[in-house]
Formats: C-alpha cells, structure tokens, sequence
C-alpha cells in the first residue's frame, strides 16, 4: 500500500523547516532586489484547512488521495482558496513549495467540463524552459486525465510540427516557453483569445533571460478581464512591470524571503587552490550517491564530463547544446540512478527535480545570487537536508563574499585539498576507481537483445562497462582541465 504523503515528489514541501546549525540564511537581513508587493484591495479569503474544503471536482480529490497528496502546503493552501474564486494570484515560494499545484488544481478546476475548440485553449501556462515545461507538464498530466482535460507542452527544441498538431486537434491547457508559442501563434496553429487564466511560472527567469517582450506580447493577446496567476521562487524588480500592468488587486502570498529558497540546507564555501581543483572536483564526484555539478560554460560542462567518464565516474552532461530528447533522456538516467553525476549550466538550475538528492557543487560559482539560491534548490526539497558546495579559489573570493552577501546567507568556509578527511566529510569525496566507463549516449537508441546495465557501484562491474583501449587512449588525449 503506498505511504500517504504531504506531497507528491515534485510537490513537497511544507513540513518543519530543519535547521543545519551551519550556513544557514541570517535572519532579517535584506535581500538585494526585492521590491515591494502591492497592497491588495479586496481582503483575501482564508486559507484552506484541507483540500477537502475547496470548491473542486470530485475527480480531482480522488485524485490528490491516490498520488498520496493529502495535506495542503502553505502556499498551496493560501492561494488555493482565492484563485478557485478567480482571484489574480502573486506567490513566491520556495523551490519544491508546492507552486505547480497551487497554480494547476485552480486552473484545471476552473476549466474542467468545456471543450476547446482547434487551436483555441483555455488556459495559458509560460515558464522559461523546456524542462520546467515538461516538468509541470508530468506534475499536471494525472489531474488532467481525472477531468478529461487535454494538456499540450509547446516548447523549443522538439518537433513543430508535433504540437502543431496537438493544438489543431484541441487542448483546454497549454503550457509552453514564449518562443515557441509565439511561433506557433504566426503560423496560425494557435490562438489566445478564448484563454481566460493565464499563468507565469517563474516570471523573473523569463525576465533575466530576455523574454519579457515575447511574455507581454503574448499576455495582450489573451482574453481581456481573465485571471492571471505570477508564481515565482524569487521575485524581484525585474518583475515590477508584470505586476503593475496585468494583475488586478491581487492576493499576495509569500511562503519565506527569497533567500529562504536554501533555508534548510547546509551552505559550504571551500577555499581551494588552482592547482588542486581538478583533483578535488574528482573526488567529490566520485562519492557515493548523486550529485549536480554546476559549471559556467558549455565547453567546460563537456571537458569535465569526459575527464570523469575517463576516472570511472559515471557522468552525464546537461546544456543547451543538447538536443530536447537528449536533456530529457540524460535527466532520466540521473532520476533513475543509471548516471552518479549530472554535470551542467544553468540550463537545470530551475525546474528539475530530482529525490533524494542531498548534494550541489557549484565547480564555478554563480554570476549572481539569484542563481546560487536556484541551483542550491535541486537539493534540501521539502525539508530534506541537503548541501550547496561552491569552490572557490584565491581570486574568486571576495566576489564570493560579496554574493552570499546579497543572497542573505553565511555559509560556513573551510579550506581544503584533495585527499583530505574535512573534505569527505562534507562531500563524502573519495578517490576514483580510475577504471573509464562509458555511459550510452542519450541519444543512442540501445541495440534489441542487448542486456541492461545493473547498477553496483561505481567502477565496479555492472555500474557501466569499461572503456575498450581506443576509447582510453581518446580520454588521456583530451585534456583534463575543465575551465
């Protein structure tokens, strides 16, 4: 019988929040950026003691029970009982707070029992990459059955002519990245006017990345007087725009300060040289359990997924060089445990989770705070411990200052090199095997008849097999830096 749970893996939160004892956020201290969320006119309703007090399909109560949600969260139940009443909703949460639901049980409530006519949805939701698109997707996709809703995910770097496709043939709820929907929009595929709620996952992302002209774009061309629902980890000036032009006296909830993304992991800075980074890199990969590694470029995302593959440490690579069926293979074979190490830009900095993940290295640290809290939020979800390690060498340590300033948080220094026993003790670094693996390629399909992998322990058999003698001989002719 499954265990009931608060909340479905990529839902959890709430719970107690855990206190490390070390790095934690300092309280009260101002978060640079943030601004001032505008007063709501019309007091918001109470929050919701369970998801049986809300005004919501039957379906979707079954539903919540059977994936073993039975409790609402703070934000879901703050929001819930306002947005279910067509209020316009500005929330911010943590990562893992529970903001899919809190925005998708009030969007599929509110259009269960309608038809979409081709090309015309019902429901808009942007967020700003494909990953967190597909991710709300699979969030979405059981409720959506229960009320026989049609979902469709429109998103850059998959077949055009696919959702295309699935727009023509009718979806009551679309959730898509601004690009591609506004091509499909030109090619006559689909249309806004008949989209009454209107969603932005992670509107300050859209904004640092430039889409702020396609978002507003796309938000005049829904249905005028419809809902507009802004959820977000961190908001800040950048969203100033949004809020003062599309939402009309909105119910404002906020779960924690920005800075609270991290409030229940333990933050290390160790102080490495450069010369002994490599080493240390390696070591902390080749721990036992998984592991994000966070790196500044594509390139350098690559050098160091070769260099480990070639030690025994099964890697894997993530950027935006990669193809959309590539990124999601890749992160299935993380998820499943199949790749240890899921080396990557900024790319699964948002909107990928992943349980029981209680590490994060930033191998270069962050360009800004905002970045830092949302790497560090693929561990430590839902009150889980977890830890963010950034390395940091001589000339990068007063910028590094400078951003946990701005972030709110005192992480805990320690100066380390490789081998050490302070460094396996907060990453659980140990030597690699040194025996090359290879991990099939993401894009490889695998050849009928051929056996599976088993999963024993890195460099053991069964956890990837050795590299042949060409292969190992291509690894030591690569270099091994990574910056």
């Amino acid at each position: 019988m499954k265990r009931a749970r608060t909340s479905r893996s990529h839902e959890r939160s709430g719970g107690p929040r855990r206190s490390t004892g070390h790095g934690n956020r300092q309280a009260g201290r101002a978060v640079q950026g943030e601004f001032a969320p505008p007063r709501t006119v019309t007091p918001a309703l109470p929050a919701a003691g369970s998801f049986a007090d809300l005004a919501m399909p039957a379906q979707l109560l079954a539903t919540l029970g059977h994936e073993g949600v039975t409790v609402p969260f703070p934000i879901q139940a703050a929001t819930l009982p306002n947005s279910l009443a067509g209020r316009d909703v500005l929330g911010r949460g943590r990562t893992g707070s529970g903001k899919t639901l809190a925005f998708g049980l009030a969007v599929l409530a509110r259009t269960a029992g309608r038809r979409a006519e081709p090309r015309q949805p019902f429901a808009l939701v942007l967020v700003p990459t494909r990953e967190l698109a597909q991710q709300v997707t699979d969030a979405l996709a059981p409720y959506a059955r229960s009320v026989s809703l049609r979902l469709a995910t429109v998103v850059g770097g998959m077949s055009l002519g696919r959702q295309a496709g699935a727009l023509r043939a009718g979806a009551e709820v679309v959730v898509a990245t601004p690009g591609r929907l506004r091509d499909l929009i030109a090619r006559g595929d689909c249309r806004l006017d008949d989209v009454g709620i209107t969603v932005l996952d992670e509107a300050d992302q859209m904004a640092d990345m430039g889409f702020m002209p396609q978002v507003t774009a796309l938000l005049d061309q829904v249905r005028p007087g419809g809902q507009r629902m802004l959820f977000s980890a961190t908001l800040d000036r950048n969203v100033d725009l949004l809020v003062r032009r599309y939402l009309s006296d909105p119910v404002v909830h906020s779960v924690d300060p920005s800075a609270g993304a991290v409030t229940t992991m333990e933050h290390h800075v160790l102080h490495v040289h450069d010369t002994d980074k490599h080493r240390t890199v390696t070591e902390i990969a080749a721990r036992d359990g998984r592991v994000i590694m966070f790196l500044d470029t594509k390139h350098a995302v690559d050098r160091l997924t070769r260099h480990l593959l070639s030690n025994g440490v099964r890697a894997a690579a993530l950027h935006g060089g990669k193809s959309q069926p590539q990124r999601t293979r890749t992160l299935a074979q993380f998820k499943s445990g199949h790749v240890a190490v899921l080396v990557a830009t900024n790319v699964a900095a948002r909107g990928i989770h992943i349980d029981n993940l209680d590490l994060v290295v930033n191998v270069d640290p962050p360009s800004d705070h905002k970045d830092y809290l949302h790497r560090g939020g693929r561990t430590a979800r839902a009150g889980e411990s977890g830890s963010v390690v950034t390395l940091v060498t001589p000339d990068q340590r007063h910028g590094m200052r400078r951003l946990m300033a701005s972030a709110g948080i005192t992480p805990r220094i320690t100066r380390v090199r490789s081998g050490e026993a302070e460094l396996s003790r907060i990453t659980g670094a140990q030597a690699p095997s040194g025996v090359p693996v290879v991990v099939t390629p993401p894009d490889a399909e695998r050849p009928r008849g051929a056996s599976s992998p088993s999963r024993g322990r890195r460099g053991h058999a069964g956890r990837g097999r050795p590299a042949g003698e060409a292969a190992h001989r291509t690894a030591q002719r690569r270099p091994g830096r990574f910056r």
